[in-house]
């Protein structure tokens, strides 16, 4: 199953510059947040598969401008053709304001999920807009990650973990790949398309710029 990954900033490729064969041979459109909506409604047009999508700490409007078309799998494992997808969108809370949580509620978040982890038995990708405590995340309080998502790959050891948030355009210190255990890491910054059977993604990933 090949995977488009998308998060923070709308890829030119992808929209001012579209081309429809940009998208033969995706399966599935996964959105990390921060993006407008009008953005993802406009992908689910040319493309004949599901886009999915959490929020990210800026996506209040998504309120009065929802995307189109599109699936929010925000505290849901959704599942398509049998891989089972965990969303939990937001960042840390840093200031009032939608989409951010404290450490603690987003562990409340996940405590909520227990019936439906354990009903289909985990899942194999999780995907957020923050990323985990002390792997890729920054450490000022906007950009610090969730402990809670190490917990949730050392438990139920899926093997991507797919986030945003932490633009690479910071700073060479920003990873667009990462490991943790079983499972695989990637920062889905502007776009990155990875194969779900890949052993070895981080040779293999498509980005942005190429």
């Amino acid at each position: 199953m090949r995977i488009l990954a998308i998060a923070d900033e709308e890829s030119k490729a992808l929209w001012d510059y579209f081309d429809k064969s940009m998208l033969e041979g995706i399966d599935l459109i996964i959105s990390c947040g921060d993006l407008d909506p009008r953005y993802l409604s406009f992908l689910v047009t040319f493309y004949s598969g599901p886009v999915l999508y959490v929020h990210g700490n800026h996506d209040g409007k998504y309120e009065q401008i929802p995307p189109e078309g599109c699936t929010c799998i925000e505290d849901k494992i959704f599942v398509y053709k049998g891989v089972r997808i965990l969303g939990l969108g937001g960042s840390m809370r840093y200031k009032p304001g939608p989409h951010q949580y404290t450490e603690y509620e987003m562990k409340q978040r996940v405590a909520r999920l227990w019936f439906k982890l354990f009903k289909k038995r985990g899942f194999d990708i999780l995907v957020t807009h923050a990323p985990a405590y002390q792997l890729n995340d920054g450490r000022d309080l906007p950009h610090q990650g969730f402990k809670i998502f190490r917990k949730l790959m050392e438990k139920y050891r899926p093997k991507f973990f797919l986030h945003g948030h932490v633009h690479l355009s910071y700073g060479r210190d920003y990873k667009r790949y990462d490991r943790y255990e079983d499972t695989h890491i990637i920062n889905a910054y502007e776009r990155c398309i990875f194969d779900l059977e890949d052993d070895e993604p981080q040779e293999h990933l498509i980005v942005h710029g190429k």
